[in-house]
C-alpha cells in the first residue's frame, strides 16, 4: 500500500520560511515523478513544483520558480520542499503526490498522479 505523509506546515510571516517533508512508503522511487502540489479555499489544486526520480529534472510553476526548490533523498525515501520569501498568497493546503506507472519527466500536471497525502497546511501573513 503507497503511503505519503507530509509535515513541516505551519504559520510564518511574509519573507519567512518553510521546509515540508514528505515521506513515501510502500512505492518503488524509480522512474516517477514526485511532486509538490497546492490548494487555496476556492481554487483549483495547482502544480508547484515536481523531480524526475530518474534523473532528477526538476519543474517549477513561475509563481514559486526561484523561490522554491523541490529534492528528493533516495535513500530515506523522503520528498522535500524547501520554501523562501513566502508571501501571503502561498497560503494553502500543500500535498506530495507520486506517479502511477513509469514516467521519465518532472511533471507539474495532475492527471499523472495517482498517489497523494493527506496534506499539510501552510499560511503566510502580511
Amino acid at each position: 500500500q503507497v503511503q505519503l505523509q507530509e509535515s513541516g506546515g505551519g504559520s510564518v510571516e511574509s519573507g519567512g520560511s518553510l521546509t515540508l517533508s514528505c515521506v513515501i512508503s510502500g512505492y518503488t522511487v524509480t522512474a516517477a515523478s514526485l511532486g509538490w502540489f497546492r490548494q487555496a479555499p476556492g481554487k483549483e489544486r495547482e502544480g508547484i513544483a515536481a523531480i524526475s526520480s530518474g534523473d532528477g529534472r526538476t519543474n517549477y510553476a513561475a509563481s514559486v520558480k526561484g523561490r522554491f526548490t523541490i529534492s528528493l533523498d533516495n535513500a530515506k525515501k523522503t520528498l522535500y520542499l524547501q520554501m523562501n520569501s513566502l508571501k501571503p498568497e502561498d497560503t494553502a493546503m500543500y500535498y506530495c503526490a507520486a506517479t502511477r506507472g513509469r514516467v521519465y519527466a518532472a511533471v507539474l500536471l495532475n492527471d499523472y498522479y495517482g498517489h497523494w497525502g493527506q496534506g499539510t497546511q501552510v499560511t503566510v501573513s502580511s
